[in-house]
């Protein structure tokens, strides 16, 4: 037998092709699997990071409402006595009401789900029953009314401070004599309740029974929904009796009785009715179950979970809630910000496709020999592209998985699926692109391909169509976000999301076709002038590709978008600074309650030497000023408020705050002073600065006015919208001066770093009811949702990776060209040009489109914010929760400069960075290794 051979000719015929390919290049694999890596897992993060916020906030706007608003309520009246009693007594008692709870609670539809340990149920009196003990306090003489409930769970929610827990002894019957309570150490501590002492109950058919107090508890988790969905079992509370005089006060309170007790109850005068709160479990909900939680709220409260909770408690149940009311909000909310966050995403996405391109363009055009050699020797395009497929597809495939694992690592959310669609999309562009490019460029054979200059190129048909159309959908989408606006009807629109984008297409197309000729014009400029390396520059740049447009768009998008994003943080900063000056109306504001007691003038002498404190502007403050009748249309009863100011110093703060600016000439009164110790006349006429409103009201002529500082005739010299003193709308501003009735009731403050422990201190030594608002406390009292911070951080990811995917862009379009310009520098090294030259050279030849995308980039974010301002109201991302966030009605975007000119200048620092270093390091290398016989380059 023969030996066998060492190797077969099926093995020695051929290397495999991917194997060998990944061996030759193992640096652009790596460099385009870090690409695929990172841009996978932008786009499988965004969904994520959008459920995540989405779920959070879902979660935080249920949690921080109050537990009277959010849980479910089902209560029923106590059986009436057409029915035995026996069975009532049976019907409220702990075994009956407990057994309907577990039945209400196994019935919730989809998807809500019970907070067990916060869900509650008893026995309740609707009426409160007065006390007539001679022990209980009495404000004003009237006896309180007690409420008494049987809630379940008493020893699980609180922990005994005194006496002993109520229980029963035997069975209890609506004839029971004496039963025992308990009652908060809020109540006990109010209503003077001990242990042992007892309370008497009137009963239904004239006799009384007695309730004693033997225990006094202190709730575990006061602000829980156990004790916070009725608070008067956990806090008593003053309420006042209506009177056609004064006010009369009287106190309110609760004793909580055993569950087994109820039957008690049923002998009152209270109207007692047995109650099951249900508190909704949170943890588990999720945005996408917002319609199904809104059906499913519907249908308890008027629908067929409502005829299944009467067959469970019976035909006079009701369902209470206010969490369809929540959630509506809630789902108003997202669908304000969701719109404004697609613009990023889309403005990110297309930089990605772009930059992923311009990718698989530079390995096309560095393989563009190798391949044609492959096509013109036989190969047939389904083999090389089958065979650029797998190469690629070895590097992306599992660059984009581990992409999408980091993803689901590093961020939140539920939903797999459209991560998995977007890192796949990711991997399978990129795996298509190379291919689908060879496929087009070499269907036919070719030996060598002709310059496309883009000073000479001329733009085809088809060309001048395409860019006519894309000029058409982005007028489109610019008008339709103008008039729609992003919170439009109908969801969310790709197309008006899209208008930056083609914004920055049809921009960059724009830039490509006058490209040239400024190009021109500067060539023939420095023909004239000595040296070559200016001129030589200059003609290359000329000869650059027209395919650079890639490149072009990239960076203007990119540029663009990080523009739009910057734009949108600058504006939401800007309404909740303006929000906050509308609720102080300075950096500090003084005041007593409602803006009604005067201030002493010892406070304002004391505020004015506070650290820190520039200028104190005294205010005097009337609301509810009665209006004379309208000279035309019908008569009202709106009053308007009266403000009182310097003017010299009212304008400053004014002028400083940007809220309501006039000149103090306005407020001058030019008629004849008043002499001493007389009053001043009623005939007098005051200039008065009104708001539109009230200025439409008065007229031109002068009217007569009435008020608590004063009777006068007043005629409006100007109108002002807002003003610093107040919030309203409807207001009237007279030098100070000139009232009958002086006396300061407000005090606007500015200065940097003002002590606001100072300031406290001072206001409450002159007076317990005067309060110090800061205009620092104001702006922090905007607590972003987690829905805020979401959108927020989605922005400012927006901008960073807009700047980085500009970058890259660059050194895209830079290597692309690399081998040309390092052949071009050994050639004229070989002719004496030096090192310095050679990077004068480069930095000249990419300077020109460095620039064109700088300035482009610059022009084109400036312009699309100025487009797309009235088309996007940031409110609903600035402002949900604090003081003046009601008096804000829109929040346009603002251009921020930093988020525009910081990325221009990158991309032009990058530029020159790289042509230096590119000359320097062939420099270092020689001529000789650069230049080979039979090089075509």
């Amino acid at each position: 037998m023969s030996p066998r051979p060492m190797f077969s000719r099926k093995e020695a015929a051929c290397a495999p092709w991917v194997r060998t390919r990944l061996r030759t290049a193992p640096g652009a694999a790596c460099a385009l699997g870090l690409l695929v890596l990172l841009t996978a897992f932008l786009a499988a993060a965004f969904p994520r990071a959008v459920d995540r916020y989405e779920d959070e906030g879902l979660r935080h706007d249920l949690a921080a409402a109050a537990p009277r608003r959010s849980m479910l309520e089902v209560s029923s009246p106590a059986p009436g006595l057409e029915v035995p009693q026996a069975a009532r007594e049976k019907a409220v008692r702990e075994p009956s009401v407990a057994s309907v709870q577990r039945k209400l609670l196994a019935g919730l539809p989809d998807p809500l789900r019970a907070d067990t340990g916060q869900s509650a149920y008893g026995l309740r009196t609707t009426n409160p029953i007065p006390a007539g003990e001679p022990w209980f306090p009495r404000p004003y003489g009237i006896d309180p009314d007690l409420t008494y409930t049987t809630q379940s769970a008493l020893p699980d929610h609180s922990v005994l401070r005194e006496g002993t827990w109520p229980t029963v002894h035997g069975e209890v019957t609506s004839a029971t004599d004496e039963v025992e309570a308990a009652v908060t150490e809020e109540t006990a501590k109010a209503l003077r309740i001990r242990a042992g002492a007892t309370v008497s109950v009137p009963a239904t058919k004239g006799g009384r029974f007695t309730v004693r107090i033997t225990g006094i508890v202190a709730p575990l988790r006061p602000e829980a929904a156990y004790w916070s969905a009725e608070p008067l079992l956990r806090t008593p509370s003053l309420v006042a009796k209506p009177t056609k005089t004064e006010p009369r006060y009287y106190w309110t309170a609760a004793l909580l009785l055993p569950p087994d007790a109820a039957p008690v109850l049923l002998a009152t005068t209270g109207q007692p009715e047995v109650y099951w709160r249900i508190m909704p479990d949170v943890a588990r909900l999720t945005a996408p179950d917002v319609p199904l939680l809104r059906s499913s709220v519907a249908s308890l409260e008027g629908g067929p979970g409502l005829l299944n909770v009467r067959a469970a408690v019976g035909e006079t149940a009701t369902v209470t809630t206010d969490l369809d009311e929540i959630v509506s909000a809630y789902d108003g909310m997202r669908q304000a910000i969701r719109p404004v966050v697609t613009v990023a995403a889309v403005g990110i996405g297309a930089v990605a496709v772009i930059v992923l391109l311009m990718t698989g363009g530079l390995i096309a055009g560095r393989r563009h020999n190798e391949l044609a050699l492959l096509r013109a020797r036989g190969g047939s395009l389904r083999s090389i592209g089958g065979r650029l497929l797998a190469e690629t597809a070895v590097t992306a495939v599992p660059a984009a998985a581990l992409g999408l694992l980091l993803a689901v690592l590093v961020t939140g959310g539920t939903r797999l699926g459209p991560s998995a669609v977007g890192a796949a999309a990711v991997g399978a562009l990129v795996c298509t692109a190379l291919p689908v490019r060879t496929v087009l460029l070499h269907r036919r054979p070719q030996l060598q391909s002709g310059r496309e200059d883009l000073v000479s190129v001329r733009p085809s048909r088809r060309r001048t169509v395409a860019e006519l159309t894309l000029l058409v959908l982005a007028v489109g989408a610019v008008v339709a976000l103008r008039r729609r606006g992003t919170g439009g009807e109908g969801g969310t629109d790709l197309l008006v999301s899209a208008a930056p984008v083609l914004v920055a297409l049809i921009a960059s197309l724009v830039l490509v076709r006058l490209y040239p000729l400024p190009l021109r014009l500067a060539l023939r400029s420095v023909a004239r002038l000595r040296g070559a390396v200016g001129f030589l520059a200059l003609a290359r740049a000329g000869r650059s590709s027209a395919s650079g447009t890639l490149p072009l768009l990239a960076l203007l998008v990119a540029l663009t978008t990080a523009a739009f994003g910057g734009s949108v943080l600058a504006g939401v900063a800007d309404a909740r600074d303006t929000a906050a000056v509308l609720a102080t109306g300075a950096d500090a504001r003084i005041s007593g309650q409602a803006d009604s007691a005067p201030l002493p003038d010892g406070l304002v002498r004391t505020v004015s030497g506070t650290d820190g404190v520039q200028e104190v502007a005294r205010v005097q403050i009337e609301y509810g000023v009665s209006l004379p009748s309208p000279e035309h249309g019908f008569e009202d009863a709106r009053g308007a408020t009266l403000i009182g100011v310097d003017p010299v110093t009212y304008a400053r703060l004014a002028r400083s705050t940007g809220i309501g600016t006039f000149t103090a000439d306005r407020l001058k009164y030019s008629g004849p002073p008043t002499p001493k110790g007389t009053m001043p006349s009623q005939d007098r006429v005051l200039p008065v600065l009104a708001s539109p409103s009230v200025a439409e009201r008065l007229g031109d002529r002068p009217r007569d006015l009435q008020s608590m500082a004063g009777d006068f005739k007043v005629r409006v010299t100007g109108t002002v919208a807002h003003t610093p003193a107040v919030s309203d709308t409807s207001f009237m501003i007279v030098d100070a001066a000139s009232l009958t009735h002086r006396q300061t009731t407000a005090l606007l403050l500015t200065g940097d770093r003002l002590d606001a422990k100072a300031l406290r201190a001072a206001a409450h030594h002159a007076g317990k009811d005067f309060t110090v608002q800061l205009r620092s406390e104001a702006r922090a009292a905007y607590v972003d949702t987690p829905m805020q911070v979401g959108a927020e951080r989605i922005y400012t990811a927006a901008i960073a990776a807009g700047a980085g995917y500009a970058l890259l862009a660059v050194l895209l379009s830079l290597l692309r060209t690399a081998p040309e310009r390092t052949t071009l520098l050994a050639r004229l090294r070989t002719m004496g040009i030096g090192t310095r030259q050679g990077g004068r050279l480069l930095g000249f030849e990419a300077m020109p489109q460095a620039l064109l995308a700088a300035a482009g980039g610059l022009l084109v974010g400036r312009a699309t914010i100025a487009l797309l301002a009235p088309g996007v109201d940031l409110v609903h991302l600035a402002l949900s929760t604090g003081p003046g966030a009601g008096l804000l009605y829109n929040a346009p975007l603002r251009a921020d400069p930093w988020s525009m000119v910081l990325p221009a200048l990158g991309v032009i620092v990058l530029t020159a960075a790289v042509a230096g270093v590119q000359a320097w390091w062939t420099g270092r290398r020689g001529s000789i290794t650069e230049l080979r016989a039979g090089d075509s380059r």
